[in-house]
């Protein structure tokens, strides 16, 4: 059978417990996490926080998704409408690709309107999403329609192409 990624809800603050339980049961998951620093009133310090709070996602078959039911630290599988939330694989690596890369990612409003593009040039190379302005920036939304969230990254105006055009060559 065929595998997808799902996703998957934690319970409030267990996206790293259900992480672990599921890797240790043997499923695929992935839970994309930020580095920022926090202040304490004594320190500075680095710590890494879900990018989607009380989200991460799992590749399986569907079928056996009462196995990530019963794993700790997970409340609930995304369903819309009755069916088991599929999220696209693209979506998953685009995420992995713009954490990896270095981009600073921050969630943003679930768009549906908006310009389709895809990055032509860069760590996210292939990657696809919509282009809107937010505090006079160029960004990228990837959206995660599996979750009606989208992930806003700043990427130059100038590596981005329409989705379905042929671009120019850069003379």
């Amino acid at each position: 059978m065929e595998q997808h990624w799902i996703a998957v809800r934690s319970k409030p603050r267990a996206e790293k417990v259900a992480l672990q339980q599921l890797e240790k049961k043997g499923i695929e998951a992935y839970l994309p996490l930020l580095r920022q620093k926090r202040k304490w009133s004594d320190r500075m310090k680095w710590v890494e926080l879900p990018l989607l709070s009380s989200y991460l996602f799992a590749r399986i078959e569907l079928k056996n998704s009462i196995d990530i039911l019963e794993t700790q630290g997970i409340s609930t599988i995304v369903r819309f409408s009755g069916s088991i939330a599929i999220v696209k694989d693209e979506v998953v690596k685009s995420i992995r690709l713009a954490l990896e890369g270095g981009y600073e990612l921050e969630t943003t409003e679930y768009f549906s309107i908006g310009d389709k593009v895809e990055v032509f040039e860069g760590p996210m190379k292939g990657s696809k999403g919509i282009v809107l302005q937010l505090k006079g920036e160029d960004r990228l939304v990837i959206k995660v329609d599996a979750l009606q969230q989208a992930i806003a990254v700043h990427i130059d105006i100038k590596f981005l192409q329409s989705v379905g055009k042929k671009r120019a060559p850069i003379l």
